[in-house]
């Protein structure tokens, strides 16, 4: 034994100290899953500390913050961000359209043509002309998203001249969530002019599929771009492209969309000043509902399609397709749409309200529910259009 008495008080005190530190290592041994000593990384995709990443985020861009008091000034700064969180955008080039083939469909034209995009891509396209001398109120076409890559922009116009398979799945897909009808010919019938391309990674700018969604957002990441940015940089080039059309009153353009196409249509509307209007159905939402657990948001894949990067430390979806204030605006969800849960659309549709109301603009918010699940039937089709007639056509 040691002599306790013969031992200097430092000593006393470095042995003490180590006796406390075995005991505590005893007590806790590395490895062991109390959660009072350490806590797991990730459950079910997300970070286990995502609801404290949830809470902070504030919106400070938000117009309804109180951040802000000049409506056109936060307008032009909120667009500013978005654009920053975009990143990179292709460069410009001009149009150069081509009409590759023409087919008559009794009241319209319809023609495939092939156009530059930007300087990066030169795509093909479907424009839908109804027949006569006068300019026509126009529709820019975004098509959905469907984890189904073999179409795209045959998802909204009829498409021709094609391959019989892509021509069945094309028929197969307006069968199943557009009652059976293409809704860019519908509208063609009455008087307006359709346009519709693809986005990255469908149909004639497919490659990668369902599976390679995420390598080719983070191969564009790498090479300082964004997938869902470059998605919404196009969009806004279609925009322009409508615009220039000789037919086309530039003054009376619409975005419409389901689903992604949705999501892509109150975007533009959001980002371009050459959309007039919009008619979003089956995609409105709070970036805290979609990325709880469950959410399709949480699983990678087609979320890159619309992730923005740094976006949610400044804005929420309502508060991005607030931008388009005061523009005439439709929104549709489903009560039974389980990709959108009512309470958090509510949430949305709450603050898209509070915004309009505010420019005493709420006239030209509608927003509504039907009692369906994610779908574009006919007759929610029926009263869209109606609507789009109210507002674009009969000016």
């Amino acid at each position: 034994m040691i002599p306790w008495r013969s031992l200097t008080m430092p000593l006393i005190i470095f042995l003490f100290v180590r006796l406390c530190l075995f005991q505590t290592m005893q007590a806790q041994p590395i490895g062991v899953s109390d959660s009072t000593y350490q806590t797991i990384g990730i459950k079910n995709n997300l970070p286990i500390f995502s609801q404290n990443l949830s809470h902070r985020l504030t919106f400070p861009y938000s117009w309804l913050s109180g951040n802000f008091k000049d409506f056109k000034e936060w307008k032009k700064d909120a667009r500013a961000k978005v654009k920053e969180c975009l990143l990179t955008p292709p460069p410009s080039a001009p149009f150069h359209p081509t009409i590759l083939a023409e087919q008559d469909r009794g009241t319209y034209l319809a023609r495939k043509i092939v156009f530059n995009i930007s300087a990066d891509s030169r795509i093909l396209g479907y424009l839908l002309i109804p027949k006569g001398q006068k300019l026509h109120p126009a529709v820019l076409l975004l098509h959905d998203h469907g984890a189904r890559f073999d179409i795209g922009k045959e998802k909204v116009i009829e498409p021709f001249g094609d391959t019989t398979r892509r021509l069945t799945s094309a028929h197969e897909w307006v069968e199943k969530y557009y009652g059976g009808r293409f809704i860019g010919d519908e509208l063609a019938k009455r008087g307006y002019v359709c346009f519709a391309t693809d986005a990255l990674n469908w149909s004639d700018r497919g490659g990668a599929g369902i599976d390679g969604q995420q390598a080719v957002a983070s191969n564009l990441f790498n090479l300082g771009m964004s997938f869902a940015g470059l998605i919404a940089w196009d969009d806004m080039r279609a925009a322009e492209f409508l615009a220039s059309q000789p037919e086309v009153d530039s003054t009376r353009i619409v975005a419409m969309g389901f689903s992604f196409g949705s999501f892509r249509a109150w975007q533009v509307a959001a980002l371009s000043d050459h959309i007039a209007g919009c008619v979003a159905v089956c995609w409105m939402s709070t970036i805290k509902c979609q990325m709880a657990q469950g959410s399709n948001q949480t699983r990678g894949a087609s979320a890159f399609t619309m992730t923005h990067p740094n976006l949610s430390n400044y804005l929420d979806y309502a508060d991005v397709a607030s931008i388009a204030c005061p523009k005439p605006m439709l929104f549709y969800n489903g009560t039974q749409d389980h990709l959108f849960p009512v309470a958090a659309v509510e949430d949305a549709y709450t603050t898209l309200h509070q915004v309009w109301k505010s420019q005493y603009a709420e006239q030209n918010l509608e927003t509504r529910f039907w009692n369906t699940g994610h779908i574009f039937n006919q007759e929610m089709q029926k009263a869209a259009f109606e609507w789009l007639d109210n507002k674009f056509l009969t000016h």
